[in-house]
């Protein structure tokens, strides 16, 4: 099988590194905006570097991996399919509903494969969460607590693309949220703070956000987020219920100190960021997306799911501008309206 990656920046690298060592994986052909890096990266993994994408598809390949910007992701995902090609895509698929639901059609016209790139689905700390509520072990579940908190912000360059604190981060509680529990989200009230480093005020965004979300079974859930938690990088999730309550995210690595006498020490070394928080979950997604293109498994997230994430996030977006309770249902009604 020979894989086509387009995107060598973090993310990038990390999936190219796991599928050149995979062993169905016969051959890469990276490439990315800035030729000498995936230059670099091939010459390190022993793989093939490509000036550009066109030559990903000249050049012949079974899939393709797509890890570049954001704003590039609808266009390269609509290419892949009209090749008739399976691709993974880190998310989200766009910024906007309707270049989503364009992808989308894309794919589904095409009947090709679109998987898309939310690791905490492969993370086993998540997996063992959604097994408890599916088992019934918790009972009735009454309450759902989520956070995501990075150490420090990424870079202004980063934040002015990247759609802001609920499509960029939060997005991934919305999904996991809706995975773990089984459950659609009907409503949400959002709010956010842009108090902290000027940069955020200037571009619109927030700092630091939460949001109330009811689901369609009457669980109640919240979910915050920061870009400023000086502890560490931090994503929890707490599930209580009836019969039971557990908590996803809590080791000796979780940036939180007790002040009870008796209470556990803070971590000696607190996790830094995603990569490393994540590392394991990233490197078993990339590995049953060659199980989905080898024909050995379902996709385990399609454009749909993501779909379904984005609309919460724009849902809370609205909601915090205009502070009052939005459905996810009202924008997609106004997107597919605006798209067909």
């Amino acid at each position: 099988m020979r894989i086509g990656v387009i995107g060598t920046g973090r993310i990038g690298t990390i999936h190219a590194h796991t599928l050149s060592r995979h062993r169905d994986v016969g051959s890469l052909i990276v490439t990315d905006v800035d030729p000498a890096r995936a230059q670099a990266l091939a010459l390190r993994l022993g793989e093939t570097a490509a000036p550009g994408v066109d030559e990903i598809y000249t050049w012949g390949v079974d899939a393709v991996v797509i890890t570049a910007a954001t704003s590039a992701h609808a266009d390269l995902i609509g290419r892949a399919a009209r090749a008739g090609l399976p691709v993974f895509c880190e998310k989200p698929i766009a910024l906007d509903l309707a270049g989503t639901l364009q992808a989308i059609t894309e794919v589904e016209t095409a009947g090709t494969v679109l998987q898309m790139g939310f690791q905490r689905r492969f993370d086993a700390g998540y997996k063992g969460a959604r097994e408890a509520v599916r088992s019934g072990r918790l009972g009735r579940l009454h309450t759902v607590r989520a956070m995501s908190s990075d150490a420090e912000p990424p870079p202004a360059g980063f934040l002015a693309q990247s759609g802001g604190l609920y499509r960029d981060t939060l997005i991934h509680d919305f999904d996991i949220l809706r995975w773990v529990t089984g459950r659609e989200i009907t409503e949400v009230y959002a709010a956010g703070s842009d108090a902290g480093p000027a940069m955020f005020r200037e571009l619109g965004d927030v700092d630091t956000g939460a949001a109330l979300l009811t689901l369609d079974d009457g669980t109640l859930a919240t979910v915050t987020a920061t870009r400023l938690n000086g502890a560490g990088y931090d994503v929890r999730m707490e599930l209580a219920g009836e019969l039971d309550q557990i908590v996803v995210g809590l080791d000796d690595r979780t940036p939180i100190a007790s002040t009870e006498p008796t209470g556990p020490p803070a971590a000696d070394k607190p996790w830094t960021g995603f990569l490393e928080r994540f590392g394991p979950a990233y490197e078993a997604e990339l590995i049953e997306f060659v199980e989905v293109v080898r024909g050995e498994r379902a996709n385990p997230c399609d454009g749909r799911e993501a779909l379904q994430a984005l609309l919460v996030a724009e849902a809370c977006e609205l909601s915090r501008r205009e502070r009052r309770p939005v459905r996810p249902t009202e924008l997609m009604s106004g997107a597919t309206a605006a798209y067909t």
